[in-house]
């Protein structure tokens, strides 16, 4: 039997060998909730590597991560599932997609970009835990 280490404060489920499970009757988390922890700018964690390099590559900090996850409702849900943060460690994870209106100086013009998130709140209830942020593309 192989033993999954929950970082994430939902745990109703477990994930099965391999990860990526969908759970069923999300989204797991309350949003307004999310957005709470992030209240003061603190209580985020970029918890994978790939999420890292992915922030980096937009030129953001952790800051800009925050005023998008503010911006989300309740629409932009898509699904949640059992993701693996690279060190073993497992969350159940709410996945969330929103097109934001952004100047593009390439193409000299606004444009709707849209954005790909997947976070969890930690075992403690403190710390918005940061699977993915990207653009879709």
């Amino acid at each position: 039997m192989v033993s999954f280490h929950v970082i994430s404060e939902y745990s109703s489920t477990s994930p099965t060998y391999g990860g990526g499970e969908k759970i069923s009757g999300g989204p797991l988390y309350d949003l307004e909730r999310v957005k709470g922890i992030l209240k003061d700018g603190t209580g985020l964690n970029l918890i994978t590597k790939a999420c890292f390099s992915n922030v980096r590559e937009l030129g953001w900090d952790h800051d800009d991560v925050i005023r998008l996850i503010r911006s989300l409702g309740h629409a932009d849900y898509i699904d949640s599932e059992w993701c693996e943060n690279g060190k073993g460690a497992w969350a159940a994870c709410d996945a969330y997609s929103i097109r934001v209106l952004e100047w593009v100086p390439t193409a000299q013009k606004e444009m709707r970009i849209e954005y790909f998130l997947k976070f969890a709140i930690s075992k403690l209830g403190t710390m918005v835990l940061i699977f993915s942020c990207h653009t879709a593309t």
